[in-house]
């Protein structure tokens, strides 16, 4: 199933799932879809929510990845590696070790890089999901007491860089010790084969609350960015940036961040704030500025150069006062 015709089949089941009674008078009014001048929500879908799989939950969704044959890979927290279709999903397999996978990224060869936040790890999986490899991390990323790392504030999002090169993963929140709201992404260079430690740059977020819960490479080598927040009452917070690690200092020999003269972060600029994007009709079953938000934690590029396809998708934390929804968006990176 190639990625145009499941999106297709997305978009049918976003009017068959929501009943949204003006999806169609919206069609031709892309004024009407915009979250900001550079970004716009075409559909939404929550016909996933709160479903099953041969036995398994299909929820906590925390990654999305476009794989070789076109289709769509979707990572749950708990492990399991689902293979999404137009009508839901075709294959799961749940990979080994105690995991909190997190974020996805499918090589050139087909096998699965996985990320978890447990110690964290970045790991190499076959499509089976046997365990290939484990690739390096440095001392400072571990969770303390190893590194000054906080306990499920680590690896979150996961890319491979135009050409296939370069792997990059983003924390979620900053190291002790560094600024609060400056978050490192570390890369590893392909030498022989093998992923080895690359350079490390500095991002930072709109607001120290805000993690990086997914990081998503453009055709050009910048990055897509995702910030997110939560304040109970209020809801989410959730903001799609564009950042470039082109001319960054790179990080990865400075043991604390903290504004030094001369460190250059990577230069960023924000897309959109999805709270201001038309509800289309989605409703929430808690407090949110919007109600066509939830915990939307992964994030990926399926086509565009200059204007870019991009699918997200909430974590519903298997909690019945969320919901697992994919989104459908319009992204101008130029």
């Amino acid at each position: 199933m190639r990625t145009r015709t499941l999106l297709a089949a997305l978009a049918a089941a976003t009017l068959a799932a929501t009943g949204t009674a003006n999806a169609n008078a919206n069609a031709n009014a892309p004024h009407a879809k915009a979250c900001s001048p550079s970004v716009a929500i075409d559909s939404f879908s929550d016909a996933l929510d709160k479903t099953t799989y041969d036995g398994a939950y299909v929820g906590n969704l925390s990654a999305l990845a476009v794989d070789r044959d076109g289709s769509l890979a979707a990572l749950s927290d708990r492990s399991t590696l689902f293979r999404l279709g137009p009508k839901g999903p075709t294959a799961a397999v749940t990979l080994p070790g105690e995991l909190d996978s997190e974020g996805l990224a499918i090589d050139r060869d087909g096998t699965r890089l996985v990320t978890s936040e447990t110690e964290p790890s970045v790991r190499r999986y076959s499509r089976e999901g046997k365990l290939l490899e484990r690739l390096p991390v440095p001392p400072d990323l571990r969770v303390a007491p190893a590194g000054r790392a906080t306990a499920n504030q680590t690896f979150e999002g996961l890319t491979l860089l135009p050409g296939g090169r370069t792997l990059l993963a983003s924390m979620e929140y900053g190291l002790a010790g560094d600024t609060p709201g400056t978050v490192r992404f570390q890369t590893w260079t392909r030498d022989h084969g093998r992923f080895r430690l690359g350079a490390q740059y500095a991002y930072r977020t709109d607001d120290p609350s805000l993690g990086v819960p997914e990081v998503q490479a453009t055709p050009d080598g910048r990055l897509l960015v995702l910030e997110r927040g939560f304040e109970a009452g209020v809801g989410n917070t959730v903001r799609l940036g564009l950042a470039d690690p082109r001319h960054a200092t790179d990080t990865s020999r400075i043991e604390h961040l903290t504004g030094q003269p001369g460190v250059r972060p990577m230069s960023k600029t924000r897309l959109a704030d999805l709270a201001d994007c038309p509800s289309l009709g989605a409703t929430a079953r808690q407090p949110q500025p919007n109600p066509l938000l939830d915990n939307i934690e992964g994030m990926t590029v399926t086509g565009g150069t200059h204007t870019l396809k991009v699918l997200l998708v909430s974590d519903d934390n298997q909690n019945p006062a969320q919901t697992t929804r994919l989104y459908r968006l319009r992204v101008r990176a130029s």
